[in-house]
Order: structure tokens, then sequence, then C-alpha cells
């Protein structure tokens, strides 16, 4: 079993929950110390989903805002300020 720092955890995510996927488990430690077990887990079935993902984001339901200037000229004050 591995010992990987929570910063190379951190930076490596996809790599090591690629690696745990296929069989291997590591212990992630902080400063050092050791402060969790990744295992890959038996069985997906005692896993509850409390809130499926959506596919929509919903943006598509709020309400159009229409403004009087063009956002060019907002820029452009904004621009003005540096």
């Amino acid at each position: 079993m591995e010992t990987i720092s929570q910063r190379e955890m951190r930076n490596r995510s996809g790599e090591v929950l690629r690696a745990v996927a296929s069989g291997d488990s590591f212990t992630i430690s902080n400063d050092g110390v050791p402060v969790a077990l990744l295992t890959p887990i038996d069985t997906t079935e005692s896993l509850r989903i409390a809130r499926p993902a959506k596919k929509r984001g919903g943006f598509s339901t709020l309400p159009r805002v229409k403004i009087d200037r063009p956002t060019s000229e907002d820029l452009d004050d904004l621009r003005g300020d540096r």
C-alpha cells in the first residue's frame, strides 16, 4: 500500500482514483501523519445517491433581462479607471 500526501492526492486525483478503481489502495497523509485510507469499495449496492446529478443547470428557466445600454459602454467605463 502506497502512502501519498494530501497535496499529491489533490494534484494527481484522477490518476490516483483510476488506480483505486483498478484495485490499488493508498494511505493519505497530512504533514506526514496518516489520516485516511483510500481503498476500492466491494459493492455499490450499499451506496445511496442522495441527489442525482442534473444534466442541465436550469439556466434556461431564468428570465431574460433587457438592458438600456450596450455592455461595451460599461467595459469602456471600467477600463477608463485604470
